[in-house]
């Protein structure tokens, strides 16, 4: 016999929730940045593989555990402590830019390795805040409050059809505010979630803008 969680209970079962995509993503950050330059980077490359991994224990132990508000209390003191480490890198590509003390493809090299960062950093901060977090959106029915995607809204509006987003579904809002600067077929629902989507489309840009004026200077 099955019974059912009660809505404010942290640690209701969420059998069912893949969380190994969030995982590996914020892995793929780190050895991102691992690979840029120590000129681009806060401390040393490898400062962010190492927070990334080190945090990642807890996180895993709280899920199996079921204790899903430290988990997520720890999946967004990593996500914070990346973001504003990728912040960083991104005004170090500036200051490069405009001081031309490292060389070109090492500036390319290392602005390509962030812009990606970027995308997929932020692609896990909308997975862990649309709703709640990944566990309370399978326990409540998979409700998407944060992001409103269009197959949310078959049928009369009020039915998904059995379709709720998953992990890639974020990457790609996350894709789309990194290379058109806005979410395209999906609504942002909530101020955080804007706020969220206005720091990565402004670090994009700024990165995107680094790559542009560096490759015309390298052609001339």
């Amino acid at each position: 016999m099955t019974t059912s969680a009660h809505p404010g209970d942290t640690r209701a079962p969420t059998r069912g929730v893949p969380r190994w995509p969030a995982t590996v993503a914020m892995l793929v950050v780190a050895v991102l940045l691992a690979l840029v330059s120590n000129q681009l980077t806060v401390g040393p490359s490898w400062l962010t593989l190492a927070i990334v991994i080190v945090l990642a224990v807890p996180i895993t132990i709280a899920g199996f555990r079921g204790r899903h508000d430290w988990r997520q209390r720890l999946a967004y003191t990593s996500l914070s402590a990346t973001t504003l480490l990728i912040a960083a890198s991104v005004v170090l590509l500036v200051q490069q830019l405009l001081g031309s003390v490292i060389d070109a493809p090492t500036l390319l090299k290392g602005a390509a390795a962030i812009w990606v960062a970027n995308c997929v950093v932020f692609a896990v901060w909308y997975w862990e805040i649309d709703g709640g977090g990944p566990a309370k959106r399978r326990r409540d029915g998979h409700v998407s409050s944060d992001f409103l995607f269009p197959q949310l809204q078959v049928g009369d509006g009020t039915s998904s059809g059995g379709w709720w987003p998953g992990f890639i579904d974020y990457l790609f809002v996350a894709w789309n505010a990194s290379t058109a600067f806005s979410p395209t077929d999906t609504l942002i629902l909530t101020r955080r979630a804007k706020v969220l989507m206005m720091i990565q489309s402004l670090m994009s840009l700024v990165t995107i803008a680094v790559l542009a004026a560096r490759a015309i200077n390298t052609i001339k």
